[in-house]
């Protein structure tokens, strides 16, 4: 908990140093902004770190394929970067190249899901061939 005041902490000093520096320079303080966001984002990787592991329980549980909860875990990533990185973009002035850039994490995360919806496809041919 305390690292995530820290980083509350953190953000809002960083929110407020960018308003300060935007009427003199806004350059730095989208920098500023960029250098907050993958701090903040290592931070969230520390509460991320049970979630792995209970995915990894749910693995050995259930008998599941590694590459499946890998690649959920990969999307997720995808996704949370793809939406910082737009989110800075519309913050420096460029909100297109910011929906350009959710668009290509979209497509990313789709083609990355793949094997996934082919193996969904693959159980249900089974399942309704059983039938």
């Amino acid at each position: 908990m305390t690292l995530y005041l820290q980083a509350c902490g953190a953000v809002l000093l960083t929110a407020i140093l960018v308003l300060t520096l935007k009427h003199n320079n806004s350059e730095i303080g989208t920098v500023l902004a960029i250098f907050a966001c993958c701090m903040v984002a290592l931070a969230a990787m520390h509460y991320l770190e049970p979630v792995v592991d209970f995915l990894q329980a749910l693995e050995d549980l259930g008998g599941l394929d590694r590459n499946m909860t890998a690649t959920l875990l990969k999307a997720a990533g995808i996704g949370m970067v793809t939406e910082i990185a737009g989110l800075v973009c519309k913050d420096a002035g460029n909100e297109s190249l910011g929906k350009v850039m959710q668009l290509l994490g979209t497509s990313v995360i789709l083609w990355l899901s793949m094997p996934l919806l082919t193996a969904l496809i693959e159980l249900l041919q089974k399942i309704l061939g059983e039938l």
